[in-house]
């Protein structure tokens, strides 16, 4: 893997960080500006609100600029806007930090989403994905128990000083990382380049077998249709991107624009996976939240050990993304579907066993394994469905992710509220799952009755799609029912001339 990206990984620790600790704050934060302890509370939500409606937006805006640009003024405003929240004595410019803050985070996260995936070629977009949220994981295993310390040591301020600190060593990377086409990857389809520029001399884009099309691409076969090294690079044929220490990120120029990956962003397969992954994010952070009272009042675990379960969670969280990593681009299919049917079964096994503290303790080892597998694989499989639009399909499956993590602890409130106890959002989550799976099935047999039905209302359907490849089979088999038919009608004209 390219260096650039455990640099983008680093800095994605540090922001998720400041996400995850604040929940270990907030009473500081309220004694210390004088405020109620909900009011308190309401910066993690200003949080999620700005990460939502800050994806897509910030990512719009990232098009703007070359990949290097938007990820230091993304990283640069983060840094700012939280130095500013650690010396500020008014709760309202915090809540304003929060915001600002969120909305860097999701431009950075979304532009970092889209570079990862131009670095390295089309069969390691899992991979790459996998170690950027690999930064995520490592936040939740390391940055929020360190966050939680600081504050218990030297106060929340300290907290928020040394999440700025840590993504200088980021800032700094950026700085010095060299812009330039990526081998392998190119800017939107039909648009070509000229020699010496380090791309490929075909459109470059992926195909919808996963394949790549174009003259100076992979043909899906494994066989170069047409001089698929890189103009002027010397690299063979299929050479990837780089991976070691001279790797570098991806120009302006192979990057289509806004207008190009809107367009791109209609596909219903986009949308049903976006769709997936708010479900199954949604799940997870809905027994997340309320993880601690779970594991103390039902599980009977004291509360100097939940520390050391949420890092549990973290470790699972880690190996869920290095498998779905090492997996994801090469069998997506079988871990969505072994891996979501394990992650439904987890739920409702860790609400049945939540009383016992070993068998509380496995679940939630497992259940964070599961539950970032299975996502971190439906957002590489969002950035393989809008292969022309990388960096609106990242800022909106951080949106849609972040719509999850809001919702479902939502879900898990009302279920508390009404009384049904702690185990309650474990019930919720496995209620998420299984709509994930009804989302997944209704989409695939609407697929499969319009693959039926190709010419219905007279319209041909779109080249490359299902229904177009069924019209194709339609076709040639009554292509050859003619050709029967003529050959039988031309045998018995002749048998007749000759009786005759």
């Amino acid at each position: 893997m390219p260096v650039v990206l455990y640099v983008l990984a680093s800095a994605v620790c540090a922001q998720g960080t400041l996400e995850f600790m604040l929940s270990g704050l907030v009473a500081d934060i309220a004694r210390d500006l004088a405020v109620p302890l909900s009011t308190a509370g309401l910066l993690t939500s200003a949080f999620a609100v700005g990460m939502v409606v800050g994806a897509p937006s910030m990512a719009v805006l990232g098009l703007r600029w070359p990949p290097r640009r938007a990820l230091l003024v993304f990283l640069c405003a983060f840094v700012l806007v939280h130095l500013l929240g650690a010396v500020t004595d008014s709760f309202a410019v915090l809540v304003a930090t929060r915001v600002v803050g969120a909305f860097a985070n999701a431009g950075f996260l979304a532009v970092a989403l889209a570079t990862a995936t131009a670095l390295v070629p089309p069969d390691r977009t899992a991979r790459a994905t996998s170690v950027l949220l690999g930064g995520v994981t490592l936040a939740c295993v390391a940055g929020v128990p360190a966050g939680a310390l600081l504050g218990r040591l030297w106060g929340w301020r300290s907290a928020f000083l040394a999440v700025a600190l840590v993504s200088l060593p980021a800032l700094l990377a950026l700085l010095r990382s060299p812009v330039a086409p990526a081998p392998g990857r190119t800017s939107a389809p039909g648009r070509s380049r000229a020699p010496g520029d380090g791309s490929p001399a075909g459109d470059g884009s992926p195909s919808g077998d996963g394949s790549v099309s174009g003259d100076g691409s992979d043909s899906g076969d494994g066989s170069d249709s047409g001089g698929g090294s890189p103009v002027g690079t010397g690299a063979p044929p299929g050479d990837g991107a780089p991976s070691g220490p001279g790797a570098v990120l991806p120009g302006r120029a192979e990057r289509p624009g806004a207008r190009r990956e809107s367009r791109a962003l209609r596909r219903p397969r986009l949308l049903v996976t976006l769709v997936l992954g708010a479900l199954v994010n949604g799940a997870t952070f809905c027994t997340f939240t309320y993880l601690a009272p779970l594991l103390t009042r039902t599980a009977g675990f004291g509360e100097d050990r939940v520390p050391l379960l949420l890092a549990l969670f973290g470790l699972g969280s880690f190996a869920g993304v290095t498998l779905a990593g090492r997996l994801a681009d090469t069998r997506p299919t079988p871990l969505l579907l072994g891996g979501g049917t394990a992650l439904l079964a987890g739920w409702a096994v860790f609400a049945l066993t939540a009383g016992n503290p070993v068998a509380a303790a496995v679940c939630v080892l497992v259940q964070g394994t599961l539950s970032f597998a299975v996502g971190s694989t439906l957002i590489a499989r969002s950035l393989s469905a809008a292969t022309e639009a990388p960096t609106l399909a990242g800022g909106f499956s951080t949106a849609a992710l972040n719509t999850g993590a809001a919702l479902g602890p939502w879900a898990g409130g009302l279920a508390l509220d009404a009384g049904l106890g702690y185990r309650a959002p474990l019930w919720v989550s496995a209620l998420l799952v299984t709509a994930a799976f009804a989302t997944a099935g209704t989409a695939v047999a609407l697929t499969r009755v319009r693959a039926r039905r190709p010419f219905r209302r007279g319209k041909r359907p779109a080249p490359g799609t299902a229904c177009d490849e069924g019209a194709h089979r339609e076709t040639g088999s009554a292509r050859e029912t003619r050709s029967a038919r003529e050959s039988g009608g031309a045998r018995k004209s002749g048998g007749a001339r000759e009786r005759a």
